[in-house]
């Protein structure tokens, strides 16, 4: 049986081929791992003046490698600029300029985190290591590939930017709005200039940058900066989930140097304080109406009055009030916490008599910053919201809270609270009567939401007695 001609022609043209491959392994053996590498200048002088600041760095691989770019001292002490680093076959070009992994030279005191460092002046060998895939090494240094030998680095600015006095203040905060560790405060003191940035590191790595508070120094100047950290809450924002973060300060100066701290800071209860004076489905929101006084209700900062009972519901009627003078101005009106974080309140508590001529400070209950009250404004009040009441009451809607000796009060999420209270009118100002008079939901040194000011404003008329 004769073989078929395409037969024969297939299976020369295989042996030629095999014969061809075998030679061309004969003669040109396969490439080295590391093909070339080398710098294009033998000094540089690192020190962010524009004049030979770096030097290139070109190195070429035949096959895929995991690489280091080492400097060595005289010493024989290594320095990393790139650390194992996964490449494919490719030539590379990379700019040194003088900047390898931070380091700690001995007997220095150092704050904080080296992670880059210029090379103090002098004479390094540089070494590139591969290795391949299948477990092949390499190394390149010196004169390899036409280099042009140790590198040397010269008039380096390697004054490190350190990082001093780097303070977080509370350790915990509380980003609610309620006047107490609202805010953290955080401090750095930079010996050199640099650029500095601070930010809050979450558990998975998410990133929250803060803002520094400029006063008297410049951004990156020398010397102290500050950074106030609330949560985003002033500007409306809901805070972080609580939780424990890094609060992180890099460094960064001209020539790459880096320098970094790191500290921690825990949010609690954090959250967009949200409260308002309930709207009523009938009659008005806010009831109003005329008692006749009792020196029983007298209050000052020394004497404690009895408390006014509370008024009965809420009329279905919204009309003018005429008060006799020298009697109360009553009202009553329920607040709830809608938001999720609890809000916090003062004194006096609901059912205080205020003369028509004292305020809270003259009771003895100051103004707070972030705490929530109730007030009452007229059109010839002294001040704005001078009459001033807790949101709720001690041992029903709200609960205690004791920090550093002191007792705080708060409502709850959620929970709602009945206010009512009582000011006695007695004079009159007679462009002014009958006046208006309203009611407000007050966030102390925060302020007052469009619906929360001036709530219901009613006509009032102090009716003057033929005694007075």
């Amino acid at each position: 049986m004769s073989i078929p001609r395409w037969w024969v022609i297939s299976g020369a043209l295989a042996a030629l081929f095999a014969v061809w491959a075998v030679g061309a392994l004969l003669l040109r053996p396969p490439l080295p791992l590391i093909v070339s590498a080398g710098f294009d200048r033998d000094v540089i002088t690192p020190n962010a003046d524009g004049d030979n600041d770096a030097a290139m760095f070109t190195y070429t691989l035949s096959r895929p490698a995991t690489i280091s770019i080492v400097f060595v001292d005289e010493n024989g002490r290594e320095y990393y600029f790139r650390r194992e680093r996964p490449r494919s076959p490719d030539e590379y070009n990379v700019l040194f300029g003088g900047v390898v992994e931070g380091y700690v030279l001995p007997g220095e005191d150092v704050a904080g985190q080296v992670e880059a460092r210029l090379l103090q002046d002098g004479t390094y060998t540089w070494i590139l290591r591969a290795e391949g895939d299948s477990g092949e090494y390499q190394e390149a240094c010196g004169d390899y590939g036409g280099s042009s030998g140790p590198d040397s680095v010269e008039d380096a600015d390697s004054d490190r930017r350190d990082l001093r006095k780097f303070t977080v203040s509370p350790p915990e905060s509380t980003p609610n709005q309620d006047g107490l560790d609202d805010r953290a405060q955080i401090n750095v003191y930079l010996t050199k200039d640099a650029d500095l940035q601070v930010y809050l590191e979450g558990p998975g790595g998410e990133r929250i940058y803060v803002y520094e508070h400029l006063e008297g120094r410049r951004a990156g100047q020398a010397g102290r900066h500050s950074f106030d950290y609330d949560g985003g809450i002033d500007e409306g924002l809901e805070p972080p989930p609580d939780g424990v973060y890094t609060v992180v300060a890099v460094a960064v100066d001209d020539e790459g140097q880096r320098i970094r701290r790191t500290a921690t800071l825990e949010l609690r209860e954090g959250g967009k304080p949200l409260a308002e004076i309930v709207a009523q489905p009938s009659g008005g929101t806010v009831y109003y109406t005329s008692a006749p006084y009792d020196e029983v209700y007298y209050m000052d900062e020394r004497l404690m009055g009895h408390l006014l009972p509370m008024p009965e519901g809420v009329s279905p009627l919204v009309s003018d009030v005429t008060v006799p003078q020298g009697d109360m101005l009553v009202f009553r009106l329920t607040v709830w916490n809608y938001g999720n974080t609890p809000i916090r309140t003062t004194g006096p508590p609901p059912g205080t008599v205020y003369q028509q001529d004292q305020r809270a400070a003259t009771l003895g209950y100051y103004d707070e910053s972030g705490a929530w009250r109730v007030g009452i404004d007229c059109d010839t009040a002294v001040s704005d919201y001078p009459w001033r009441w807790a949101i709720g009451t001690v041992g029903e809607e709200l609960y205690e809270v004791e920090i550093d000796g002191i007792t705080y009060y708060y409502l709850p999420p959620g929970a709602q609270a009945v206010v009512w209270g009582g000011i006695r009118l007695t004079d009159i100002v007679e462009s002014r009567n009958p006046q208006f008079c309203w009611a407000g939901l007050i966030h102390e040194d925060v302020g007052i939401s469009i619906y929360n000011n001036r709530v219901d404003a009613r006509r009032i008329e102090i009716a003057p007695t033929a005694d007075r």
